[in-house]
């Protein structure tokens, strides 16, 4: 069983890397540096490096790639790592993404979050060769899978995460993988704003909640209710009998600033 090296920074990345552990001889976790999080800012290992240092894996935390680094591996799986990868590295190895969308579609850094947004009744896995241009490299495998109406990006990231291990079996037991080039016109997820969190309640009602669902439950969206800001993690086209509603939604789950994620009934409670 050959060795191989995986690049992994976010969630995704560590979920990835784990299934990959369990049936691959994983040589290094490549990941970014240790950075300041929280309200004390203290420093804190990103996700992949906490579940490398559980597997006993080697981990690389390199502020930059450097062309003189050693990666002791021929294949190095990339999952939400986040640094750019120098073509001199590129060259010395197959560099095998793996992007939560259906390439070309969703280029970019917030594929999962843009699909969400634009209502896309459909996603995917790509895997595809790591080369200069973003993710733009020839595909050696691709799965896709529906959005349900209720998921948000926390379902759509675990789903992808499953699909991309196994594809990624199949595509590292050949011998020389096969790939075919990107086919159709590129679309862009562009990275997260500030503004991207704002809730507009004159908005259609689908449009604030595919917005909710897009950033639960790693971001949160942010709206004023009744003259304070909420974080809503949850919400559901509002009913007769709702409690807690703006903008045409119910809001299920919120947080208001300062304050812990709750329930709109013990929101409620805690207003009275």
């Amino acid at each position: 069983m050959a060795r191989l090296g995986v690049a992994a920074s976010a969630s995704l990345g560590a979920d990835v890397l784990e299934r990959l552990a369990a049936s691959h001889d994983v040589a290094f976790c490549l990941t970014r540096p240790d950075s300041p999080r929280g309200r004390g800012r203290k420093l804190a290992p990103t996700p992949a490096k906490s579940v490398a240092e559980r597997l006993g894996i080697p981990v690389l935390q390199p502020d930059r790639l450097e062309e003189g680094l050693e990666l002791p591996a021929d294949t190095v799986v990339v999952a939400a790592y986040g640094l750019l990868i120098p073509e001199t590295l590129l060259r010395r190895a197959l560099w095998l993404n793996v992007h939560p969308s259906l390439l070309p579609r969703w280029r970019g850094a917030a594929p999962v979050e843009r699909a969400i947004m634009a209502g896309d009744a459909e996603t995917g896995v790509t895997i595809h060769r790591t080369v200069e241009a973003l993710d733009a490299g020839p595909i050696a495998a691709q799965e896709a899978f529906s959005i349900g109406s209720d998921d948000d990006a926390g379902a759509v990231f675990r789903r992808s995460a499953g699909v991309a291990a196994r594809l990624l079996d199949e595509v590292l037991a050949q011998p020389e993988p096969a790939f075919v080039p990107q086919a159709g016109e590129a679309t862009y997820a562009e990275k997260l704003t500030a503004g991207d969190r704002l809730l507009d309640w004159s908005r259609p009602p689908q449009e604030s909640l595919n917005r909710i669902r897009a950033l639960s439950p790693h971001v949160g969206a942010r709206g004023e209710v009744d003259g304070r800001t909420l974080v809503v993690w949850r919400a559901r086209p509002a009913s007769v009998g709702s409690t807690l509603v703006a903008g045409g939604l119910e809001l299920v789950e919120v947080q208001p600033e300062g304050r812990r994620r709750m329930s709109a009934e013990a929101y409620l409670r805690g207003r009275r």
